[in-house]
């Protein structure tokens, strides 16, 4: 089985929130895909997509100003770890062990690499992560935004629990007013938490640890879900992935966790998500939640929809052809 590959035409990269373009949150389109058959919409339809008893897991996590200046340099601060270090990513330097880096407050010592592109460094700022980025930090922006936009353009609507390092970016369309028709149609939100890390766009590399916590609460209403028949449908791959993290029972910690396209799904019937780069890691996720063949069918068809990427751009539910509802 092959990842799913594909060119990205830059005119397709959302450059903006849709808010920039005259709309509300909720106005973005929504590409529904079960098996090979595959159904336009706008954001502003799912509650009647979905059915009743049904139950959307959303990821809480609140993002993180995680971009700083360091000696002259972009850093973009990751995960901290247990140790009290924090990941770093030092963007348009070298980066070596023993660099010490000027930062607001402080200074950040690189001690060795942990990835390719990320450095375990020391802290000396005074405070945590959280605080210390909540007061020093600018939300991280790569280069096909057309420009900074303040923070709570990266917040969703439910994310009660600081630090993601970038927002997770699936459920930034289910605003106040999407989330309260579920409510009124009967469907069911209930939350997880997972910090998301540092991605690059750049790189094509695996998910690394990233702290997690699936409440005995969830796992509860996921069961009574499952058991009177109806769906459970993630909001991100980030909910995937704590799901089958914890598919033992409640949990919290660090997952390691890799969905390859040949990982069994068990956790959940479906998917919303946004549209992801060519290669990215995530296409395993999704391949291994759509299959390979409708997977690459779905693609094909929201590029010749003209639908927007990125975490601005438009969103996919993936349904497995086994789940009822559209």
């Amino acid at each position: 089985m092959t990842l799913v590959d594909f060119e990205l035409p830059t005119g397709l990269e959302a450059r903006e929130p849709v808010e920039a373009r005259g709309l509300t949150r909720e106005g973005v389109r929504l590409m529904v895909s079960r098996g090979s058959a595959v159904s336009h919409h706008r954001f502003t339809e799912l509650p009647r997509l979905l059915g009743p008893g049904d139950l959307l897991v959303v990821n809480n996590s609140a993002t993180l100003p995680s971009a700083i200046d360091a000696s002259g340099v972009r850093l973009h601060v990751s995960t901290e770890q247990a140790d009290g270090s924090w990941l770093v990513e030092v963007r348009d330097a070298p980066a070596r062990a023993g660099l010490r880096l000027e930062v607001p407050g402080g200074a950040l010592t690189l001690v060795r690499p942990f990835t390719a592109r990320l450095w375990a460094a020391t802290p000396a700022v005074g405070t945590g992560r959280v605080e210390y980025l909540t007061r020093h930090g600018r939300p991280i922006r790569y280069s096909y935004t057309d420009r900074d936009w303040p923070l709570h353009v990266y917040q969703n609507a439910y994310a009660t629990e600081p630090g993601s390092a970038e927002m997770p970016s699936a459920g930034r369309p289910l605003t106040g007013r999407v989330l309260a028709e579920l409510a009124g149609r009967g469907v069911v939100v209930a939350p997880v938490t997972l910090h998301t890390g540092v991605a690059s766009p750049e790189v094509d590399e695996p998910p690394y640890p990233e702290w997690y916590r699936v409440p005995a609460s969830t796992v509860r209403l996921m069961n009574h879900v499952r058991s009177a028949g109806n769906r459970v449908i993630a909001v991100g791959t980030t909910v995937v992935r704590a799901l089958e993290s914890a598919v033992a029972g409640p949990s919290s910690g660090w997952t390691s966790l890799v969905i390859e396209p040949d990982h069994v799904v068990r956790s959940v019937d479906g998917l919303l998500t946004g549209l992801h780069e060519p290669r990215a890691s995530h296409l395993k996720m999704l391949t291994a939640v759509a299959g390979e063949d409708a997977l690459r069918a779905a693609y094909a068809e929201a590029l010749r929809e003209r639908y927007r990427w990125h975490e601005f751009g438009d969103v996919h539910l993936i349904l497995g052809p086994q789940t009822g509802g559209v």
